[in-house]
């Protein structure tokens, strides 16, 4: 089995050592191995989309946002993605049972059958977990990669702490594929339930559905936005008449100046649009 092994080198950290390990690992078990380290962001999806013939598999050794960018590019072609999951939090592999033991990854990424699954599409980009406009884009707009390389998760927290302070952003509006409009003070779009680690703000989202589902937080201001981040942390389900649920095909996002997060990275403000892809990807899953 030829595979092509797309590895972020400064995921989590330092991640040559387990880079490296990965490769033996697989090799190990019977297969051949092309390596390409990224250098910058954006090099995982040019690497994926110059992809040629030949390739069994393609495997991304990183975080999120790199598995993001390959899915990009590889999103409707029949070349499967196996996951390994060197990033900060790699939410992807919560989802959906990935091993975090590197070298149960690498076994399940030579021997793991393949399945199609969901992608979102925000503005004719693709996402794999959610995007979403308000706090936590603030947060993740504040994120300083030097910050996130020493402290791992709890930048994350720090960011969020920051945005707090600063008040929440304006107010944003969400138009149905029904046709229906509703207004409220952050929004998260999603195609799975784990969010930012084991949090849970979409309950009824998979992988496997043909409909993402939305979260309208009703509230805004400091003390509402701590309420709800209070009862995420402590694993509390989100409930209305706090949170609004829909499942939707399609959505229109807007609001002014509203920062916009997609798959833990930051991608700009609203208005965007986003929509289901049903079976726009083939992953190796357990």
């Amino acid at each position: 089995m030829k595979i092509l092994l797309i590895a972020n080198p400064v995921s989590g950290g330092d991640a040559r050592p387990r880079i490296a390990r990965a490769e033996r690992w697989l090799q190990a078990g019977g297969a051949q191995v092309d390596v390409r380290l990224t250098g910058q962001r954006g090099d995982a999806r040019r690497l994926a989309a110059e992809l040629h013939g030949g390739y069994a598999r393609v495997v991304v050794a990183g975080g999120d946002g790199t598995l993001n960018e390959v899915a990009n590019a590889l999103c409707g072609a029949e070349t499967p993605v196996a996951f390994l999951p060197l990033g900060t939090v790699n939410v992807f592999a919560l989802e959906t049972g990935i091993p975090f033991e590197l070298q149960q990854a690498c076994r399940l990424a030579l021997e793991g059958a393949p399945r199609r699954i969901t992608m979102g599409d925000i503005n004719g980009e693709r996402f794999l977990l959610m995007a979403s406009a308000g706090w936590d884009a603030a947060a993740v707009a504040r994120l300083r990669p030097a910050f996130k390389r020493r402290l791992g998760r709890l930048a994350y927290g720090v960011s969020a702490a920051e945005a707090l302070l600063d008040g929440a952003p304006g107010p944003v509006r969400i138009c149905l594929d029904d046709g229906s409009e509703h207004e409220g003070f952050g929004v998260v779009v999603s195609n799975a339930r784990c969010y930012g680690g084991r949090y849970v703000v979409t309950p009824q989202a998979g992988l496997d559905s043909p409909h993402l589902e939305v979260c309208l937080f009703r509230h805004g201001g400091r003390a509402a936005l701590l309420g709800y981040a209070l009862r995420l942390a402590l694993h509390l389900p989100l409930r209305p008449p706090a949170v609004a649920f829909f499942r939707v095909g399609r959505v229109a996002i807007s609001g002014a100046g509203v920062p916009v997060q997609v798959d833990g990275d930051s991608w700009g403000s609203l208005p965007v649009t986003v929509t289901s892809r049903p079976r726009a990807l083939t992953v190796i899953l357990p």
